[in-house]
């Protein structure tokens, strides 16, 4: 067990990604903290299945959104695990719609959860990696934070200023033994895009964009339907691999979509790239 005597603290570790990754990290011997902000019974039953593989498991509630709960999350981990190895910043989501639809209270906290909660947490265990000479930052990221669609515009600024922290924090701390990666999934099979095509939806009411949103939102709900997504498994054992490098890389694409959409990004001139863009979400509509 390669991460045996290692301690994990995996945000948004009650369902979807989280979940798997919190599983996975166990299964290679670690013992692992699951941070949730709402589902108790989901997290019990992470809880539980991680003890039944005979590693130790610790609920810690709280929103990475909340200063002084990030602070409390941290001293809880340390104080029951009696240390702390890997902090993996899962926890996030996707509010979609229009830039000029979502108002600037929900784009705010959109911010604060997936770009200040996991930098809020990091900052506050980079004394303890520095003090041990060693540690593990993985930021969970997404093709978002490579490229761009329409209806996502905030939802992708999160992801861009996470890499782009992620990026400087990883130059920043290069020699003392803390190691900063960027997990970059593609389309998962989680209940995340339902959910986004719903805010999606919702956001654009008798608005100016109300017919396309309403086609992108039907096309997103189709989308993540699809059996070809990779599965949070998948994701899980990529951060696995992260986490156990000797020398992990920088970033790590996840999903055969992933490096498609990359690909084309790179190659497309931008005005083919917005044409295919706005096709696709009509195709899938």
């Amino acid at each position: 067990m390669t991460l045996a005597g290692k301690v994990a603290l995996v945000t948004g570790g009650s369902r979807g990604i989280g979940r798997a990754i919190a599983l996975t990290l166990a299964e290679h011997g670690a013992d692992v903290a699951i941070n949730y902000a709402g589902n108790t019974a989901a997290a019990e039953e992470v809880k539980g299945a991680i003890e039944g593989m005979g590693r130790k498991a610790i609920l810690v509630q709280g929103s990475v959104a909340d200063t002084d709960g990030v602070q409390a999350i941290v001293n809880q981990v340390v104080k029951e695990l009696g240390r702390l190895d890997i902090l993996i910043n899962n926890a996030g989501y996707g509010s979609y719609g229009a830039v000029e639809d979502v108002p600037l209270t929900e784009a705010q906290r959109q911010l604060d959860v997936n770009v200040f909660g996991a930098i809020r947490l990091t900052q506050m265990v980079l004394p303890l990696f520095r003090r041990q000479h060693r540690g593990r930052v993985i930021m969970i990221s997404s093709i978002a934070g490579r490229l761009t669609g329409p209806f996502g515009g905030w939802y992708h600024a999160s992801k861009y200023a996470l890499e782009a922290l992620s990026d400087a924090l990883r130059m920043e701390t290069a020699g003392q033994g803390i190691w900063v990666s960027i997990v970059e999934p593609g389309l998962v099979r989680t209940a995340w895009g339902h959910i986004a095509a719903d805010h999606l939806a919702a956001s654009a009411r008798r608005g100016p964009y109300a017919r396309l949103a309403e086609q992108a939102a039907r096309g997103i709900h189709r989308l993540y339907d699809k059996k070809w997504l990779t599965s949070p498994a998948e994701v899980a054992r990529t951060i696995f691999l992260a986490v156990n490098a000797a020398q992990p890389q920088a970033r790590y694409l996840c999903g055969k979509d992933a490096y498609l959409l990359l690909a084309l990004h790179t190659l497309l001139p931008t005005g083919l790239y917005d044409l295919a863009a706005r096709w696709v979400m009509k195709k899938l509509a």
